[in-house]
């Protein structure tokens, strides 16, 4: 760990030695369940027939369906980025996903990942007496700065990278638990291990009866790719007719399941109505997974809904209202300030950048935008204030996208910008850059005062596989019937 942050987290753990006994023990665990390349259609409760979801589905209903949220980012790397630092990554210069190989990029890919100078959610939760866990995918830079030991996290089981077979061999994986290699699974599945250790973790704070709060960030890698499903799943879908989508909803039933086993543990153990839940995908689904976008086009590295729009659901058993829905635009960015508010946690302050460069530009963008990009969402998710007008940004390798009250404006480097009004249009189709030209304009100007405070060069470059997605699928992929 560099100096700097060393030092920065001494004076934190000093101030909660000295804070800790003046918090109330009863402050809620907190836990993210984050889907990967998920469809904006896959659940029942937002409209699938095909798939079962029951578990997901009895949440939303124990709970707060958003309908209108969005990530961060398209794809999955700076979108994760975004939610554990509750910043729009392009602040810091995280635009483009990490790749597999070294020769994606100009230097060692172990010098890459989430900036150490940026405070996650577990910094900030453990700097107030919370117990940290990260189950799942990280991906946010594979070298010893950047590993979730390092980033905030007591507890880390998974895997650093972004994709992974789901069927994991010993010797033959890139799973770990806190550094040390994994050679033995508690179940032959990916989903169902993941799954598996984070009841054990949870059950193990009620067997050595700790009585500080927690937080786990339960961050599954399905149904991201490659499609892959146990025997005893498939046989549950064999009315889909796809094999593919079969396999898809096999796999979308095994993190239902886990999804479920993890509710059930809590309740068991009397935690389920003392834990805040919050429930979505990293990014919208991908071509190559079969997933189904539902009403919404484009798809994931694409800025259209169907790139960035997810279903959310927030469940707080008796602290949140049940079975209500929400329109309104809600964000991943959202979940950090939600989560410290219940919390009863401080912000951080942000650390020093490093370069001149950077420093310029990050006091520009504080000054324009503030410090932080989201919002504490449960006054308004509890109908005690009203959500107010929301603003974001997107950027990703050439496309670029503002989303300012009702009105989008997307621009592209192959085409003209255009305009359109998602909340009552899902499917993008009706262009409203001529009708509106002085809206038009006006979101124009804010998307590039917006990108004038981000750093001139992004951390590293990515594939161009996403630039060609966007292009391609921009105009000719349109929502169609659920496949079966």
């Amino acid at each position: 760990m560099n100096q700097p942050r060393l030092l920065a987290l001494a004076y934190l753990l000093f101030l909660v030695f000295i804070s800790t006994p003046s918090l109330a023990d009863d402050r809620p665990n907190l836990l993210i369940l984050l889907a990967d390349d998920m469809g904006y259609g896959d659940l029942g409760c937002m409209g699938s027939e095909y798939l079962r979801t029951p578990n997901i589905d009895a949440l939303a209903q124990d709970g707060i369906l958003c309908t209108q949220a969005y990530v961060a980012s398209p794809v999955c790397s700076p979108s994760r980025a975004g939610l554990l630092t509750g910043r729009d990554p392009r602040r810091f210069g995280y635009q483009a996903n990490l790749n597999k190989g070294a020769s994606s990029y100009a230097t060692r890919p172990d010098l890459l990942g989430l900036p150490p100078g940026e405070w996650t959610l577990g910094d900030h939760l453990k700097a107030t007496g919370y117990r940290t866990a990260l189950i799942g995918k990280w991906h946010q830079g594979i070298g010893e700065p950047f590993h979730p030991n390092s980033r905030g996290f007591d507890y880390f089981c998974g895997m650093l990278g972004g994709s992974h077979g789901y069927f994991p061999k010993p010797n033959r994986n890139q799973l770990e638990r806190n550094g040390k290699p994994l050679q033995e699974f508690s179940s032959e599945y990916l989903t169902d291990f993941f799954t598996d250790e984070a009841i054990r973790w949870i059950e193990a704070d009620q067997t050595e009866e700790k009585t500080e709060p927690w937080l786990l960030f339960l961050s599954y890698n399905a149904p991201h790719g490659p499609l892959q499903a146990t025997d005893a799943d498939l046989q549950k879908f064999e009315n889909i007719k796809d094999p593919r989508r079969r396999t898809y909803a096999s796999m979308m039933w095994a993190l239902d399941r886990g999804i479920g086993r993890v509710r059930e543990t809590l309740k068991a153990s009397g935690e389920l109505d003392n834990t805040l839940i919050v429930f979505f995908s990293d990014n919208g689904g991908a071509t190559s997974n079969a997933s189904w976008n539902g009403p919404l086009s484009g798809v994931k590295g694409c800025l259209k809904e169907g790139g960035v729009r997810v279903p959310m659901i927030w469940s707080w058993t008796g602290s949140l209202p049940s079975n209500k829905p929400f329109s309104g635009v809600v964000s991943s960015l959202d979940v950090l300030p939600t989560f410290l508010a219940a919390a009863s946690a401080e912000l951080l302050p942000l650390n020093e950048p490093r370069s001149h460069e950077d420093k310029n530009n990050r006091k520009k963008a504080i000054a324009k935008f503030g410090a932080y990009d989201g919002v504490n969402l449960l006054p308004i998710l509890k109908g005690e204030s009203k959500l107010p007008q929301r603003t974001l940004f997107w950027r990703l390798q050439g496309q670029a996208a503002i989303l300012a009250g009702d009105q989008k404006l997307i621009r592209l480097s192959h085409r003209p910008a255009q305009l359109f009004e998602p909340a009552s249009d899902l499917a993008e189709e009706s262009d409203l850059a001529n009708s509106h030209p002085e809206r038009f304009l006006e979101l124009f100007k804010q998307l590039a005062d917006w990108e004038s405070t981000l750093p001139t060069v992004p951390l590293w470059g990515s594939s161009p596989f996403w630039s060609s997605q966007s292009a391609k699928h921009y105009d000719d992929w349109k929502p169609v019937q659920e496949p079966n």
